[in-house]
């Protein structure tokens, strides 16, 4: 019986903590058009340091047309992380990010010299991408058999990963939250200063112009 409502309360936990982090999967399909010079369609998708991101595309049939993937990063220094062209039917690729912020799947989608530029416009190919990261992108099915874990083992492993990706994700807004306060309190400073600096414009103007007056009216010689 025990071992029966462990395993339920197991279930539930990992219920809550998939819905929780349900974000960390996408999917999603689109019609790519083809082109001599093709502009990047990217699929965004946000994504910690040092998380695995496994990228699942499946590219449908076209004639003419080649397909070109490639995985970056929206950090400042715009990791590439692959990059493979010609991609048909399913692909999959699999990196790991290296900064905070969101990786991209970007696509280009070439029409062949031959294919005029008006039958080019009817023609496109569809793409079917599916992005998991995260906790959602280990394969436990493989690791299960891999180390022999039995079903228990095999959801409490899932726990773990799950809750790493929370504590992951926790520590990150408490960082976000910190950089944030330490803004506010720039800002702040910055604020003060300026206010500072324009009671004193607004003294020494004011001062100027009282020395500016006296010596008019002297001049005039309407004061002593």
């Amino acid at each position: 019986m025990a071992p029966a409502c462990l395993r339920s309360s197991l279930a539930a936990l990992f219920l809550i903590l998939s819905l929780a982090l349900l974000p960390s999967t996408n999917a999603i399909k689109f019609s790519l058009p083809p082109s001599r010079f093709p502009a990047s369609k990217c699929i965004w998708n946000p994504a910690h340091n040092n998380a695995l991101v496994i990228v699942t595309a499946n590219v449908g049939p076209g004639a003419n047309q080649r397909v070109d993937v490639e995985i970056i990063d929206s950090s400042p220094q715009k990791n590439v992380y692959l990059s493979k062209r010609n991609i048909n039917a399913e692909t999959r690729l699999a990196v790991t990010a290296h900064a905070e912020g969101e990786v991209g799947v970007c696509f280009k989608n070439f029409l062949d010299k031959e294919i005029s530029q008006e039958k080019g416009a009817k023609m496109s190919r569809i793409i079917d991408l599916d992005v998991d990261i995260g906790a959602e992108a280990v394969d436990y099915n493989a690791i299960a058999n891999q180390e022999s874990l039995s079903g228990l083992e095999t959801e409490m492993r899932k726990l773990e990963g799950l809750l790493k990706e929370i504590v992951d994700e926790m520590g990150y807004l408490k960082k976000r939250e910190e950089r944030f306060a330490q803004t506010n309190e720039s800002t702040q400073q910055r604020v003060q200063s300026f206010a500072w600096f324009t009671i004193l414009a607004l003294a020494c103007l004011g001062a100027w112009q009282i020395v500016h007056l006296r010596s008019f009216f002297k001049r005039k010689y309407l004061i002593d």
